[in-house]
């Protein structure tokens, strides 16, 4: 089974380094929003979406993307993010993507977030907050998450 990863990653790489050790585990690439041939994108069995959040939301290129597929028959598709804050109970992060991916057609697995370093103001004023986030706890998450997912979807092996 094939596994992509369409990571936005921006300001510090954050995302970018979840993605990576979910792509070992997966054996999926790893590829920016704009670099996805939509062609190809139905032939992979697993789909990963990731970004950092900005201000509650997903990277606005992330979104674009996901609302820029066209409706059809998908495979899995799991959901991943880091972020400064803590996700808000009243408000999960990942709640406004999933339900577009399943309007999109995709079976959601699941969805994973860690703490990212972040200089957005405030924070920025007093240098960041989640200095060395994400660190080797998040990223042994990260694995154990991929490795989880692929036990549950058979994708790599």
């Amino acid at each position: 089974m094939k596994a992509i990863i369409v990571c936005a990653s921006a300001s510090h790489g954050n995302t970018k380094r979840i993605a990576e050790v979910m792509g070992q585990v997966l054996e999926a690439v790893v590829v920016d929003p704009e670099q996805v041939d939509m062609a190809e994108l139905s032939t992979y069995d697993l789909v990963g979406f990731g970004s950092g959040i900005f201000m509650t939301k997903f990277h606005p290129r992330l979104r674009q993307f996901v609302r820029s597929l066209p409706k059809g028959e998908r495979r899995r598709a799991f959901v991943f993010a880091t972020s400064g804050l803590p996700e808000p109970p009243f408000r999960p992060f990942a709640r406004p993507l999933v339900r577009l991916l399943k309007q999109k057609g995709f079976e959601v697995a699941d969805t994973f977030s860690c703490r990212g370093f972040d200089t957005w103001l405030p924070f920025r004023l007093v240098g960041g907050i989640n200095k060395g986030r994400p660190n080797a706890a998040d990223l042994e998450a990260a694995r154990t998450f991929a490795e989880e997912l692929r036990a549950r979807t058979g994708v790599a092996s």
